[in-house]
């Protein structure tokens, strides 16, 4: 039986049976003192006395360090991120972008070899200090510490020279930012400031906090977040909520009873910190997504489904596993994505001028027909006369048409002037039309890229598709540089009946694909729907009806039409498939095809993906 009212269930979960008090953090959860002493157990535990042999920095605000020693590798994971900073030993793993940035370089070009002597977290602090023994340039033994400070808008990564004076910083803090603290090369490190009135629950005696918490009038949870530093706003809630069963109760209406409770309660935070492998790595559940991490039980969640992991840092792995990954694509494609967003903005606007510029040569065919009544009726019309009421013979009934003249011209030179209008105009529309099935061409290539974006899974993919834009005149080359394509392998499955498929991750890939399948491979895509190009191989036989099918459910879950029903998607053999000259990548057009209606199912393509690993 688990401490703190919560019981294990069969599958190593755990359910949480008290009262939901407002859900309060369920959106954000801080990583505080007490979360940060257990994670600095782990890593003195693991790392003490091992040496660095990698460091890599697959985003600005995160820092990898590989570690190995006689009995295996670590990795240790450093954020700076604002949303979620944290220091932790980790499983995960990040792809690194191809030039390391500078800070990586510095770290590399000091720590690289260094050996980790000392784990230091200065009370309860969201900051740890990593002590380094390291060989300078001129082959003498020095003292660096790495100072990783988790504190929110504020969180930093910091290497200190054995001077104490600051080497350089993820985030330079220059005088402008912080005259009280700044953090810039050359200047002497200086501990954060804790935060004023605040005790320090790794010190502070429960006795004593009780007796200051009861002259207070404040609700509980309140006075818990004001007046302690160590824990964070969640968990003053939940020792609230333990020890007077409402979190909002006032302290000057506690009992003996709630007091003991509280007492009780700031023991068990008190006892964590003194030793970390009294906590309990905790990740609560609602809907299958992780809303609280903790060392603690908490009841505050109700019946949100909590999972006890082997390890602090495997709970955190789990808890920002994924949204990390995110975030890294999110920063990786964000240039991409603003040069795509600005180009087809910029292209829907020239658009729709263009038409409104066609529409109006539609008046064309009016100025041929008042040349042509001004001609008829040339001795009829006087110098000077601002309109002509003339018969229109073109029209049916003969009826009369009021033709606007410019009285400086005689009828003569009004004709010809509205043949110029006419054939002007009949110039401009032949040539709009043309711009305009350029433009739209153009557009839906942009949209096609778009999608391709959205779906790109690593830095491979990216760097990919930034090349192609390049090689297209949407991306700048720099004077000089010469960028080669880079070389990216189409997505592989295979189906239920043993059929290899193959999906283009970009539009180049796309054009490859078609080009270099047989004849009587099957070629997919989404119908109207920006989308990869999908091969069925058939290897020259027949394939069941299932596994196109599943060819065609792969290229509606590779298109813009993902998490979409029933999407159509067109397919026809390979032979039936042709690239006019000149149009953009991924541009075919094709023929004697036939349309069918899937659902995309990411269970069953993963099914498949692994299928092509076996």
């Amino acid at each position: 039986m688990a401490a703190g009212g919560i019981s294990r269930t069969d599958g190593g979960g755990v359910r949480g049976h008290g009262a939901v008090y407002g859900n309060r953090g369920l959106k954000t959860m801080a990583l505080d003192g007490l979360y940060l002493s257990c994670l600095r157990g782990e890593i003195e535990k693991a790392l003490l006395g091992l040496r660095v042999d990698k460091i890599s920095q697959p985003s600005r605000e995160e820092v990898f360090m590989g570690f190995h020693g006689k009995e295996g590798s670590h990795r240790l994971y450093l954020s700076a991120q604002v949303n979620a900073p944290r220091i932790q030993l980790t499983a995960l793993r990040a792809e690194n972008p191809p030039q390391p940035p500078m800070f990586c370089m510095l770290l590399r070009k000091h720590l690289a070899g260094g050996r980790l002597v000392g784990v230091r977290q200065p009370g309860a602090e969201r900051a740890l200090y990593l002590d380094f023994e390291c060989v300078n340039e001129l082959g003498d033994t020095v003292q660096l510490t790495l100072a990783a400070e988790m504190m929110g808008k504020y969180s930093n990564i910091i290497l200190i020279g054995s001077d104490g004076r600051v080497l350089d910083a993820l985030r330079r803090v220059d005088l402008a930012m912080s005259a009280v603290r700044p953090i810039l090369p050359g200047v002497p490190y200086a501990l954060p400031q804790p935060p004023a009135g605040r005790h320090d629950l790794s010190k502070t005696p429960p006795a004593e906090m009780i007796a200051l918490l009861q002259t207070d009038t404040r609700p509980l949870a309140a006075a818990l977040a004001a007046t302690t530093q160590g824990i964070a706003p969640v968990l003053c809630r939940e020792l609230a909520l333990r020890a007077a069963g409402d979190a909002d109760t006032p302290c000057d209406r506690l009992d003996a009873a709630a007091w003991e409770k509280l007492a009780a309660g700031l023991a068990r935070v008190r006892e964590i910190f003194d030793d970390y492998t009294a906590g309990q790595p905790l990740v609560l559940y609602e809907n299958d997504l992780p809303i609280a991490f903790s060392p603690l039980p908490l009841l505050q969640y109700g019946m949100a489904t909590g999972r006890v992991f082997d390890s602090f840092g495997a709970a955190l792995d789990a808890f920002y596993g994924e949204r990390d990954a995110a975030q890294r694509k999110k920063q990786r494609t964000a240039a991409l994505s603003h040069l795509l967003h600005t180009d087809t903005a910029r292209l829907k606007r020239k658009l729709a001028k263009q038409r409104q510029e066609l529409a109006a040569t539609q008046q064309r065919d009016t100025y041929r027909v008042y040349a042509d009544l001004i001609n008829a009726n040339i001795h009829a019309i006087a110098r000077g006369a601002e309109s002509a009421a003339l018969v229109n013979y073109y029209d049916p009934d003969c009826k009369t048409v009021t033709v606007p003249l410019d009285p400086s011209l005689s009828a003569a030179g009004n004709a010809q002037r509205y043949y110029k209008l006419y054939r002007k105009a009949q110039t401009a529309g032949r040539v709009l039309a043309e711009q305009i099935a350029k433009g739209e061409a153009e557009l839906a290539y942009l949209e096609t890229v778009a999608d391709a974006l959205s779906r790109c899974d690593d830095a491979a993919a990216i760097a990919a598709l930034h090349a192609e834009l390049e090689a297209g005149g949407y991306v700048k080359t720099r004077r000089g540089a010469k960028r080669k394509m880079p070389t990216l392998a189409p997505k592989t499955f295979v189906t239920d009946d043993g059929f290899t498929v193959l999906v283009g991750r970009n539009n180049v890939q796309n054009d490859r694909l078609t080009k270099e399948a047989r004849g009587d491979d099957i070629w997919l895509h989404t119908k109207n729907i920006p989308g990869s190009h999908v091969i069925l191989v058939t290897s020259g036989e027949t394939p069941p009806e299932r596994s196109v099918l599943q060819a065609a459910m792969l290229a509606a879950l590779h298109s813009g039409a993902a998490t979409s029903g029933q999407v159509p998607v067109d397919f026809t053999q390979v032979r039936h498939v042709h690239k006019p000259a000149g149009a953009k990548p991924g541009f075919v057009i094709f023929e004697k095809n036939r349309t069918l209606f899937v659902t995309p199912d990411r269970a069953l393509a993963e099914r498949l993906q692994k299928g092509a690993e076996n």
